[in-house]
């Protein structure tokens, strides 16, 4: 018997039927695409509504057009506040196995705009803990690298006082682009309240962090912060209270950070044109987790 076999017009065989086109997974970001220019991302490979969906939608702040901005920076002039979920993993949750942290960076809308995940060794992880060395990677809606914060090991972090030392104070690198150090933040010398330095690329301070000298468990904490030429607040640090199950079985922490949106013009007039303004949002976040 002669086999029915279908062909098309061209006479090329046609497709299996369960044949569907990949997609390339981005940096950081299993299974992250790209959608069309303005337009926010909602369907991805693990939403519900699309094929092989079982997670909840992202949906992804528009990517806005500012001509002379670095590129994926440009959702920074267009918001005033970034609010920073940690994620929870859960092999780390149920086992006490300290895993690489990874986190959302959404909009006041809930539009995330940057997905952050650490890049460090499990040996540190495991015995060094807060104090160990990592590269955390920021990434835009395209798994493009546009921040990327560095910080060396130290042996001592809990105490305030050893940061009067150089060699003891923690201090994180921001690269914005990656390859160019744009800033730094580094832990000051303060027994209370604990405060940090956010710093140019020469390492002059133009803004500084300041914690409250009692945390108060169950609440917000908030971190000020405080312009170095004239002591005046231009921007706010929240760590959010998650509620208490998920503060006694996780170390997930949700972060607010609120700056103004004319902070590039702010320090330009301070002391240099685009460096921490552009780097400020993210180089706090990794700093407080660890505080």
């Amino acid at each position: 018997m002669q086999a029915n076999n279908k062909v098309g017009p061209d006479g090329s065989a046609p497709p299996p039927p369960s044949y569907t086109a990949g997609t390339q997974p981005a940096y950081g970001q299993p299974g992250a695409q790209q959608g069309a220019y303005g337009v926010p991302i909602t369907g991805q490979p693990g939403v519900p509504g699309v094929p092989g969906g079982n997670q909840a939608p992202v949906v992804w702040m528009p990517k806005p057009s500012v001509p002379g901005c670095p590129p994926g920076l440009e959702y920074l002039t267009e918001i005033d506040q970034i609010l920073v979920k940690q994620q929870i993993d859960m092999l780390e949750l149920f086992t006490g196995w300290e895993q690489q942290n990874k986190y959302r960076l959404m909009n006041s809308m809930g539009q995330q705009v940057y997905y952050a995940k650490e890049e460090s060794g499990a040996c540190e992880r495991q015995c060094c803990q807060a104090n160990r060395s990592f590269t955390m990677h920021i990434t835009d809606n395209a798994g493009m690298e546009v921040v990327r914060l560095q910080r060396e090991f130290r042996c001592v972090r809990d105490s305030c006082w050893f940061a009067c030392m150089d060699c003891c104070a923690h201090v994180i690198a921001i690269e914005a682009p990656v390859g160019v150090t744009v800033g730094y933040v580094k832990q000051k010398c303060s027994p209370c309240p604990p405060r940090f330095g956010i710093l140019d690329a020469d390492q002059n301070e133009v803004l500084s962090i300041e914690g409250p000298c009692c945390m108060i468990p169950c609440t917000d904490i908030e971190f000020k912060v405080i312009s170095a030429k004239d002591g005046s607040e231009v921007g706010k640090v929240t760590k959010q209270w998650a509620g208490m199950m998920k503060e006694m079985f996780t170390q997930a922490d949700n972060f607010g950070i609120s700056f103004p949106m004319d902070l590039d013009d702010f320090m330009y007039f301070e002391q240099r044109p685009t460096t921490t303004a552009t780097i400020e949002p993210d180089d706090v976040i990794r700093e407080l987790v660890r505080t």
